[in-house]
């Protein structure tokens, strides 16, 4: 059993014996024993996984059930979205630039 989780099961130990005595120690401790590294850990392989994500556009595929356009958008030239990225949102007819 690793240390952490033996000092997590001693304080869930302690709180439960002294009733609602030290409640918010209790979570207090886990929060910092627990949660602190648990999010830690996430953002290392988040991070680790993006660094290894290769940044290429892929394929463009027609599909007659996607981007349609039925009406045109009240801003700009009426075909990007309101949040529009030329590298990873396709429009209609493909992407606009062509670094693929």
């Amino acid at each position: 059993m690793s240390l952490s989780a033996l000092a997590a099961r001693r304080a869930l130990a302690a709180a439960s014996a002294s009733s609602h005595e030290g409640g918010a120690r209790t979570w207090k401790i886990l929060t910092i024993i627990l949660a602190v590294p648990g999010v830690g850990v996430c953002m290392a392989n988040a991070y680790m996984k993006a660094q290894a994500h290769s940044h290429e556009q892929p394929e463009f595929v027609p599909y007659s059930h996607l981007r349609i356009r039925t009406k045109r958008f009240p801003w700009g030239d009426g075909n990007h979205s309101l949040f529009h990225n030329p590298h990873t949102n396709a429009l209609p007819d493909g992407y606009e630039d062509s670094h693929h």
